[in-house]
């Protein structure tokens, strides 16, 4: 009996040692790197628009390492592999370039592909097969570029400032359309009907080249680049040199320097002359420019300007692109530089400013070096601002109407006397007051334009 006990004891321990290796060994295949059970991950677009030039970009990723992949593109009848093979031990990421494959088995007419993905990694699960992942991308094959035509535009562009330029364009895909000129991206506004465009362009005054294209691209990477046939016209913008006397920077920067908890703590005269002059100047252009930027995309059925006239009897005492250097003692010790970007006027002290054509109120306040400034959105990404007032007589959001009192002239911000600064905008460009004064210059280059282009368009 003794014997018969000693063998069931023995037997029994031998399954629970059984159970414990089995457990221990399952715990270890569930908690080992080597077993991990997390698919690898496929990134990319659940569907393509291809032109078959540009290869496809495709993100494999896997949080202990990649083992291999295959992709497999059909087009319904044929399939063919257009990529396949391993990765080194270790390999976590990896982005896959596709290319459209050289050979001739798929139908190179086909407008619609599809191409599979699979991969694997590099665990020793599912009886060391590891796991598996595979997606199924549908891709829409268009290699047929946008279509443009320009309809229309100013014969002319001078240095620094404005022309227009009214133009066709199409593609069943079309993901982007703008005017690329003198390094700025203008954004198109619809005009009278679809398909139609137009949008003013401006050549930055201090750039002596100049270029327009309008660009046209499309969901699978197409892209045409059309000139707009402008006639260039440069011209020498005036040089100041002004001395920068203490009175000068004690008295009127000092003073801006104060509106600024930065600027404040400067010191040395001629740091806080740059403070202000150049740093502040600055910050201020840069609020100006990202106001001036906006552009409806509702589509336009006219647009008309009358010639801007803002200050009655006034004279003109500072140019547009004046590029002004600040001396200190003599002028070869030169310490600041800055450009005037807009047209000042004088009148009488608190002289009324009126805004000569309607439009919205973007901003009303006070804006640096520029002082208390109302800015005005007339549409079609034209925008005036106007500096240096000693009050303001509209407010933020309001709509104003031809004529109508908007501020009056003082010697806010930086300036000495008593005046108006006045600025014209295209899409966050400064470009040259004197056009818009003149009534022959918009008629010629902005109202002929759009009437050339509507005899075009009204005859669809």
């Amino acid at each position: 009996m003794g014997r018969i006990r000693k063998k069931k004891s023995s037997g029994k321990w031998m399954i629970i040692v059984i159970l414990l290796g089995l457990l221990l060994g399952g715990g270890y295949l569930y908690t080992s790197p080597e077993f991990e059970r997390v698919a690898p991950q496929i990134t990319s677009q659940n569907d393509f628009y291809w032109n078959k030039k540009t290869p496809l970009k495709v993100k494999l990723t896997d949080n202990v390492g990649l083992k291999s992949f295959k992709l497999v593109l059909s087009d319904g009848k044929t399939s063919v592999i257009v990529g396949q093979g391993e990765f080194e031990k270790g390999v976590k990421e990896r982005i896959l370039s596709v290319k459209y494959p050289k050979s001739k088995l798929l139908d190179p007419k086909a407008k619609h592909l599809k191409m599979k993905i699979t991969v694997v990694d590099q665990s020793l699960w599912n009886t060391f097969k590891g796991n598996q992942s595979e997606k199924l991308i549908d891709i829409k094959v268009d290699t047929r570029r946008p279509t443009i035509n320009i309809l229309a535009n100013s014969y002319s562009i001078t240095q620094g400032g404005a022309a227009l330029v009214v133009f066709f364009a199409e593609d069943e895909n079309l993901e982007r359309l703008y005017v690329e000129a003198g390094g700025n991206h203008f954004k198109v506004q619809p005009y009278k009907q679809e398909g139609y465009y137009a949008t003013l362009v401006a050549w930055p005054f201090n750039q002596q080249e100049f270029d327009a294209y309008v660009i046209a691209k499309d969901e699978a990477g197409n892209q045409r680049k059309t000139k707009v046939p402008f006639y260039l016209i440069n011209h020498n913008y005036k040089v100041s040199w002004i001395q920068a006397r203490d009175s000068f920077i004690d008295g009127k920067i000092t003073d801006l320097a104060s509106t600024s908890s930065e600027d404040e703590e400067v010191s040395d005269r001629l740091d806080k002359l740059r403070a202000v002059n150049e740093t502040m100047r600055l910050k201020n252009e840069d609020k100006i420019h990202t106001l001036s930027k906006v552009v409806s995309d509702k589509m336009l059925s006219t647009w008309k300007m009358g010639k801007f006239y803002p200050l009655k009897n006034s004279a003109k005492v500072a140019s547009y692109g004046d590029e002004r250097h600040y001396y200190y003692g003599d002028r070869s010790n030169e310490v600041s530089r800055s450009s005037h970007v807009g047209i000042d006027l004088a009148s009488t002290k608190m002289a009324v400013i009126r805004s000569s054509n309607p439009g919205k109120v973007v901003y009303a306040g006070f804006n640096g070096i520029y002082g208390n400034m109302p800015m005005i959105d007339h549409g079609f990404g034209l925008y005036t601002l106007y500096g240096h007032c000693s009050q303001l007589l509209v407010e933020e959001g309001e709509y104003v109407k031809k004529n109508q009192a908007i501020a009056k002239t003082g010697v806010s911000g930086l300036a000495l006397g008593d005046h108006l600064h006045f600025g014209v905008l295209v899409q966050g460009v400064e470009v040259r007051p004197v056009e818009w004064f003149d009534a022959g210059w918009i008629k010629k280059n902005i109202d002929n334009i759009f009437a050339e282009a509507d005899k075009i368009i009204d005859k669809k």
